[in-house]
């Protein structure tokens, strides 16, 4: 790799060395030359307050059903916000290692520029679930970079939250590599509630084994422009991974996931799901790929993204792959986008419900498809919630 690490990404992509552009394929909703519209300078550190540091981790929705929560502030490890686990069961230690090199940007710019992270070992059966919080503080424009590793043992199971609050101007960074053992299981939610003005850039690498479950799911309504990647590898046979995620967009969001599903085993499950919510001239995209290896018989693989679009000026994007070299599999796509149903909204005001209190009910009833796919009740409850009081929020927010 070819990063002079003391350059801005604003200077890089003047270079032309990193940051890429809508002549990749896989970047081309997505131009970070003309996104990225001001520096962003590398490990900046930046001191915070407390009384700012525990005014935004009030403001996270999944922070009364985490057992144990480890805090970074700023990018940087923040042990005294951190509430780590007793015991043996769960494992935490340093850790800045592990990624190579790679022709994907969010990677290269994350191998560069990383400060901290955590490397999560779970080696039974937790409960409770486990939370990773990013926060950001206000103060000059910079970028945090921070790179987190979580290993499920064999036969354990855990939930896991990583949620990413902020305000005020800054790119956030974020990796996490994950890797279930055979048996194990894995509910994971991820929470990106970053500042309106923030730039959010995330990539995570899993790889599952024989007999594994995985849950994973996005909710997306923080950032100015937010770009995910996910990449899953099945290693073992009869894995099921179910995968899905919701956006919450207003005024002039972007949003961009593109997920990569490489089935490399026989007899494994995945299903993809997105229900996407765009006001105003909010853009969301998803790009999903899924991926059959010609030793990866009996695969069953499903992909389906929706969208909600509540104004004329709103936008959204889909583009489903399927990359087929076995001959005994059952794989489809479909994608739909489109209005509020005005006859459902209708039926709700004929009852004495008012308008805006109508169409939350309706957000919260088209997005909660997505929701099922969580395991945890509570967590479910809390996005639930989340997401019906959205539409008022953002509007009371564009006052």
């Amino acid at each position: 790799m070819n990063i002079a690490v003391n350059k801005t990404p604003a200077e890089l992509a003047y270079d032309g060395m990193l940051l890429p552009h809508p002549r990749l394929e896989d970047w081309k909703w997505t131009n970070l030359r003309v996104l990225i519209d001001r520096p962003y300078p590398p490990r900046v550190k930046v001191e915070a307050a407390k009384k700012d540091v525990e005014r935004l981790l009030k403001r996270d929705p999944l922070a009364k059903l985490a057992h144990a929560r480890i805090v970074f502030v700023n990018g940087e490890f923040a042990e005294g916000y951190s509430n780590l686990p007793a015991g043996g069961d769960v494992r935490v230690k340093a850790h800045l290692n592990g990624l190579d090199a790679d022709s994907e940007p969010v990677l290269d710019m994350n191998l560069a520029f990383a400060t901290a992270g955590v490397e999560i070992e779970i080696t039974t059966n937790i409960d409770a679930p486990v939370e990773i919080v990013h926060v950001a503080t206000d103060a000059e424009a910079r970028t945090i970079a921070t790179r987190n590793k979580v290993k499920v043992a064999d036969g354990a199971s855990a939930t896991l939250f990583e949620t990413h609050i902020g305000e005020g101007d800054y790119l956030s960074n974020s990796v996490i590599d994950i890797v279930l053992g055979a048996g194990a299981k894995l509910d994971r939610v991820k929470l990106e509630i970053e500042s309106r003005s923030a730039i959010h850039l995330a990539h995570a690498l899993i790889t599952i084994g024989a007999n594994t479950v995985l849950r994973d799911f996005t909710l997306t309504s923080g950032a100015r422009v937010n770009r995910q990647n996910g990449t899953l590898e099945f290693k073992g046979e009869r894995a099921d991974a179910k995968i899905a995620g919701s956006y919450l967009l207003a005024g002039k969001q972007h949003a961009d996931t593109r997920l990569v599903i490489d089935h490399q085993v026989p007899k494994c499950t995945s299903r993809e799901l997105f229900k996407c919510v765009m006001d105003e001239n909010a853009r969301g995209i998803f790009q999903g790929k899924a991926i059959v290896r010609p030793d990866a018989q009996k695969t069953d693989g499903k992909q389906s993204s929706h969208a909600l679009l509540l104004s004329e000026t709103a936008e959204f994007d889909a583009k489903p792959e399927l990359e087929i070299y076995a001959d005994d599999v059952a794989c489809g796509h479909g994608a739909t986008s489109g209005d509020i149903d005005h006859n459902h909204l209708f039926y709700l005001q004929s009852r004495g419900i008012p308008e805006a209190e109508a169409k939350s009910m309706l957000i919260g009833a088209f997005v909660g498809e997505a929701f099922d796919t969580i395991g945890h009740d509570g967590v479910r409850d809390v996005l639930t919630r989340f997401a019906e009081s959205w539409l008022v929020n953002h509007k009371e927010d564009a006052r």
